[in-house]
């Protein structure tokens, strides 16, 4: 690649990332520290003073703890079993093990309710095998929301850590452990000694994320009906924008504890060590197992999938439900709610928005992903490291910090007021806030493309007489295709069931994209909730089918999931 084009990308895509994400989410920070007489500490000491924003802070804080050692429970071991052993059935269970991506914990989360709410399915269940009285039942969610709520992200939130644990083992030579072996080191020891600290980049990657998700969750409080949360309490404080500066200070306060989890993890972890540079797997590093043990590591897999699909089945069972009230399950399944669903003024227009949304936001990702890593990857021009890592960012930014950021900077006078339509059209806006939240997605997919491909094709091509465009388009995009495809695809279905993005920035019924649409839903008198639930069921099947395109296409090469 040209330098001069290298340098005029790289100058491009700064500005355009600093204006489209650096300047919304320090916006933030600037309202949190500015009075009108200057800068000012008070409002984030007001922060730390009011008892409630506190114990927000603290539950969302601990709710990013637990969440991530509780995934990290269910990962590691799977992780440490598929690289160390060859059993039965070990390909379709490592797919398996990743269904849990294909629902938002949020929509999980409605089937979750039907099952251990006072008149659920768990209390019911109690009661036949008569260890529960129908006078005292216990309203499981009411005990345990924080508990439910890390069960809910654990259980959507470990395959990221498995496939970062699982990529990170796969990298560690095994003559260490060998010679450990060698040396009478016990499996145990060799574990905690050899092991653990060489996977400690993947670790530490994927937990870095798991946290921020967790600790800024705002769909799985907000169907819990967990008030005493710092996410919920800035979206509440959304109705209140202009006058309180309260939700700006807990923004900053939540931006800067994500950042710090995330700059550290880079600092310390961010570079592999002698044992966990690449290399390859020989097949006498796998135990190949035989008869009730091979069976038995199929039954950890196996029960991890059934546990984690709970929240699915909860949700598919409510969809088909016409009657469940203190039951097991539901006595009578009907389709209809699924024909409703899409029959409601609500729920096509929403999935007509979230295609529009979507479709624009990943071809946006994907020309300026291309484009970086091409940098990175094919020039030789310095700062192309510290590009690589400013389009990481968005891993680092909650959703929920930038959301706020282009709220506050799309109202009237503020200079991203004309991302604003026609009729208060928040289209441009969240087209540009899912575009740059999936960015990091296409760029690690087409770097990871680009470094497997041989530059020795592009360059006979240029030596033929082929220009620049030409080449790219004949030779280079085809032979990081699927890479980029595969980077495409997720892009496109995360944008589609965004979250945070989706319940800030859409005001409007009839600009909703579907998770607003599902989360409106859930607040309709009669079958609100089985509506929201069969519309919960389509976006199963839609990004179920997203992911494992995905994964066909580009696999562990596309380099997702990845910090």
């Amino acid at each position: 690649m040209k330098r001069s084009h290298a340098i005029l990308v790289t100058v491009g895509v700064s500005l355009i990332f600093a204006f489209f994400f650096i300047y919304p989410a320090l916006s933030v920070v600037k309202e949190a520290f500015q009075s009108k007489d200057g800068l000012t500490l008070d409002f984030v000491r007001e922060v730390f003073r009011n008892p409630v924003y506190v114990e927000g802070l603290r539950n969302a804080l601990m709710l990013g703890i637990v969440s991530t050692l509780a995934s990290f429970v269910i990962a590691f071991p799977l992780a440490l079993i598929s690289h160390r052993y060859d059993f039965y059935g070990r390909k379709a269970l490592g797919i398996l093990i990743l269904v849990p991506l294909v629902l938002p914990p949020f929509v999980g989360a409605i089937g979750v309710t039907h099952i251990l709410g006072v008149a659920g399915s768990l209390n019911a269940l109690l009661i036949d095998f008569g260890l529960m009285e129908t006078t005292s039942r216990i309203d499981w969610l009411a005990k345990g929301r924080f508990w439910g709520i890390v069960a809910m992200n654990a259980l959507h939130l470990y395959p990221i850590l498995y496939m970062n644990i699982a990529a990170s083992l796969a990298n560690l030579d095994p003559a260490m452990e060998q010679a450990a072996e060698n040396l009478g080191c016990s499996p145990r020891r060799r574990l905690f000694r050899i092991t653990l600290p060489l996977a400690m980049p993947g670790i530490f990657a994927g937990g870095s994320i798991v946290f921020i998700w967790s600790f800024t969750e705002l769909g799985v409080p907000l169907v819990f009906n967990y008030t005493r949360v710092a996410p919920v309490q800035v979206f509440d404080g959304i109705k209140d924008l202009g006058g309180n500066p309260a939700p700006y200070a807990l923004v900053a306060v939540i931006l800067v504890i994500s950042g710090l989890v995330f700059g550290l993890t880079k600092f310390f972890f961010g570079r592999g060590g002698s044992g966990a540079q690449p290399r390859p797997k020989g097949r006498d590093s796998e135990t190949k197992l035989h008869g009730l043990k091979s069976l038995g590591a199929a039954m950890i897999f196996a029960g991890v999938f059934v546990v984690a699909s709970i929240p699915h089945f909860g949700v598919i069972l409510l969809s088909l439900s016409e009657d469940w009230y203190d039951t097991i399950a539901p006595l009578h399944l009907t389709l209809g709610h699924f024909a409703e669903a899409l029959g409601d003024p609500l729920v096509v227009p929403s999935i007509e928005n979230s295609l529009l949304y979507a479709s624009i936001a990943t071809l946006l990702a994907v020309i300026v992903g291309l484009a970086i890593a091409w940098v990175v990857v094919r020039s030789d021009i310095k700062g192309r490291s510290l590009l690589d890592a400013l389009v990481m960012l968005p891993l680092a930014v909650p959703g929920l910090v930038l959301a706020f950021g282009y709220l506050a900077l799309s109202r009237e006078g503020q200079p991203l007021h004309f991302l604003i339509g026609a009729g208060g059209s928040p289209a441009m806006l969240l087209i540009v806030a899912y575009a740059v939240r999936r960015l990091p997605y296409v760029v690690r997919a087409a770097v990871a493309g680009l470094q497997q491909s041989n530059p020795a094709m592009e360059e006979a091509a240029r030596s033929l007489g082929a220009g620049p465009w030409r080449t790219l388009r004949r030779i280079s995009i085809p032979l990081i295709g699927a890479n980029v495809a595969a980077g495409a695809i997720l892009a496109f279905a995360f944008a589609m069931l965004e979250v945070s993005d989706s319940l800030i920035l859409a005001q409007q019924a009839r600009h909703y994209p579907i998770t607003k649409a599902i989360y409106t839903l859930l607040g309709t008198l009669g079958n609100g909730h089985e509506l929201a639930a069969a519309l919960g069921v389509w976006a199963m099947v839609f990004l179920g089918i997203a992911i494992a395109g995905a994964a066909g296409i580009g696999g562990k090469k596309g380099g997702l999931f990845k910090m």
